[in-house]
C-alpha cells in the first residue's frame, strides 16, 4: 500500500461535533490508493458514488455493511472498523449533550426525572423516530437514520454496565399521550417493563393523582462519577444546563429524593404500567 497524499497525511483534528470528517479522509485515502475512484468502488460495495461521497465528505454516518464491504474491497486490514467504531457515540448528539454523554460511560448511579417524554435510554425505535418525524426544522431520512443510531448506541449502557445504579421518575402522562398511536405505546410499556425486571434499574412513575410534587421545575437528571463526584443536566427547547456547582447539584439531589417519596413504589409502578398496557 502506498502512501496517502501529503494533504491527505497530515494531523486532521476533528471537528468539536464528532469524527466523521476525519474518518472521511481515511476511508479516502484507503480508495485512491486501491486505485479506486468513487464511481468505480461504487459497484464493488454496492453503495451509490453518491453514498461514497458523502461518507468522506463527512456528512454521512457510514452503515456497518459498507465498512464491512469496504474492509474487503479496499483491504484495510481492520483499520476502516477501528476508525468507525465510536463514530456513532459522536454524531446524532446535540453539541451541548457530548459532554454529559461521556459521563454517562463512566457513571456509577444516574438519575433521570422526566416530564416531557420517554427518556432516551429507554425509548423504543419506534418511539423515537416519531419523535424524530415531528422535529421542526424537519430533518431528512438520513438525519433520522443518525439520530436514532446515536440513540440505539447510547442504550447498550443499560446492558452494559450492569453494576451502575439507574433511577428514573417518569409522569404517567407520558404513556397516556399515546405517542405514536396505539401500537407504538403498547410497545413502549412492554419495553418499559422488560427493562424494571433489571436488579440495577429502579422505575417509578408520578401519578396524575399527586397534584404537586418536588420535580415541578423540570426535568432534571443527575449522576455520580467513579471518582465520586456528582453532576446534574437539564435540557430545555434549544439548549441545556450542566451543572457542576456541588451547591446547586445539591438542591436538585434533595428534590429528586423527595421525588422518590412521592411517586409510585417501583412495585406499584409496575403494576400500574400493567394495566395501562392492558386497557390499550
Amino acid at each position: 500500500m502506498t502512501a496517502c497524499n501529503d494533504h491527505q497525511n497530515g494531523a486532521i483534528e476533528p471537528e468539536p461535533s464528532g469524527s466523521l470528517k476525519t474518518f472521511g479522509a481515511v476511508y479516502q485515502c484507503f480508495r485512491e490508493n486501491a486505485g479506486f475512484t468513487q464511481e468505480s468502488l461504487a459497484p464493488a460495495v454496492r453503495y451509490s458514488s453518491h453514498y461514497i461521497g458523502s461518507v468522506e465528505q463527512g456528512r454521512r454516518l457510514p452503515s456497518k455493511k459498507f465498512i464491512d464491504r469496504s474492509e474487503e474491497v479496499l483491504d484495510a486490514r481492520g483499520v476502516l472498523r477501528k476508525a468507525a467504531k465510536n463514530l456513532s457515540r459522536q454524531r446524532g448528539l446535540a453539541s451541548w449533550f457530548r459532554q454529559w454523554a461521556a459521563l454517562e460511560e463512566e457513571a456509577i448511579t444516574l438519575y433521570t426525572y422526566e416530564s416531557r417524554l420517554i427518556p432516551g435510554l429507554l425509548q423504543t425505535e419506534p418511539y423515537a423516530r416519531t419523535l424524530f418525524s415531528e422535529q421542526l426544522p424537519p430533518l431528512d431520512d438520513d438525519q433520522i437514520e443518525t439520530q436514532w443510531t446515536a440513540r440505539a448506541d447510547r442504550q447498550r449502557l443499560l446492558r452494559e454496565r450492569p453494576n451502575t445504579a439507574y433511577s428514573f421518575i417518569l409522569e404517567e402522562h407520558l404513556f397516556l399521550r399515546r405517542t405514536g398511536g396505539v401500537e407504538v405505546t403498547r410497545g413502549l410499556i412492554e419495553h418499559v417493563l422488560e427493562i424494571a425486571e433489571s436488579r440495577n434499574i429502579e422505575l417509578q412513575v408520578m401519578p396524575l393523582v399527586r397534584e404537586s410534587h418536588s420535580g415541578l421545575d423540570g426535568p432534571m437528571q443527575l449522576l455520580e462519577t467513579p471518582e465520586n463526584q456528582w453532576f446534574a443536566y437539564n435540557e430545555g427547547q434549544r439548549g441545556a444546563l450542566f451543572i457542576s456547582d456541588p451547591k446547586e447539584v445539591s438542591v436538585l439531589q434533595m428534590r429528586y429524593a423527595r421525588m422518590r417519596s412521592q411517586a409510585l413504589t417501583p412495585e406499584d409502578s409496575v403494576s400500574l404500567l400493567k394495566r395501562m398496557r392492558g386497557a390499550l
